[in-house]
């Protein structure tokens, strides 16, 4: 059984708090919702836990052990998909996980068979020659999801994977949630796309302005707040405005009359 635990993380720019003594841990066969309003410090969060950004304070421990102690040997172990689809744009999608196999030290055999393999599943293996500027949004992301997954990394981090993604491949990407975690392995998963989350994830995280201010089951949450949905957890937990009143004031401001 693996954990991933964070410990008191916070992140500071120019004095200001934008994580702000943050605490949670994941265990084997979790898949945990990380949500929040723009600017809340998810994506802070995640790039720390990537090895991107340094934290101010606070500690990250996969089974126990500061990360810190050996980064290199964590990130052997961690997957991850950012929120943008960005890709070397004059590579195919072969030499792109031909690149991704030789930084994570696998042999260009096995990286050839599993890249091939998952290329065929994903729908992309005709394309394979094809330079990845041709490629949809949703094509180079499951590019993207193809190479967090190559070295059957234990943590696996999305930041909101269903991006361009069309209907299909979305509800293979929610199978593939499922069917990874059934597996033992630890997942972050970060969207805006709640209907998803509540389908997918075993408990969320909900975070505003850089702090933690729920945690549990859908289910749990609902009964916390007696609100019927998560959406409505959400919304209260994070403050958000009615965003039918805000829709309702966007048009008529919009189709007001102009003034004499």
């Amino acid at each position: 059984m693996s954990r991933l635990e964070v410990r008191q993380l916070t992140k500071r720019y120019r004095g200001t708090a934008v994580v702000d003594d943050v605490s949670f841990r994941l265990d084997s066969g979790e898949v945990v919702g990380y949500l929040g309003p723009n600017g809340s410090g998810k994506s802070t969060t995640v790039k720390m836990l990537a090895g991107l950004v340094e934290p101010s304070s606070g500690e990250i421990l996969f089974n126990d052990t500061s990360v810190r102690t050996d980064l290199h040997g964590f990130k052997q172990q961690l997957g991850y998909v950012p929120e943008g689809a960005d890709v070397y744009p004059s590579m195919t999608a072969a030499e792109y996980l031909t690149l991704i196999g030789r930084l994570r030290g696998l042999p260009e055999t096995e990286t050839r068979r599993k890249s091939s393999a998952m290329l065929e599943l994903f729908g992309l293996h005709l394309r394979r020659h094809s330079p990845l500027a041709s490629y949809s949004k949703g094509m180079r992301q499951r590019v993207l999801i193809t190479a967090a997954l190559l070295h059957d990394p234990e943590v696996l981090i999305l930041d909101e994977p269903l991006s361009g993604l069309d209907v299909s491949s979305a509800m293979l990407m929610r199978h593939l949630l499922g069917e990874l975690a059934s597996r033992g392995k630890i997942i972050l998963y970060i969207s805006h796309v709640l209907e998803v989350v509540e389908r997918v994830c075993t408990r969320s995280i909900i975070l505003y302005k850089g702090r933690v201010v729920a945690e549990g089951g859908a289910d749990e949450l609902r009964r916390m707040t007696r609100l019927p949905s998560l959406e409505r957890v959400f919304m209260h937990m994070a403050e958000q405005d009615d965003g039918l009143q805000v829709a309702r004031d966007i048009v008529d401001t919009v189709t007001s009359a102009p003034r004499p």
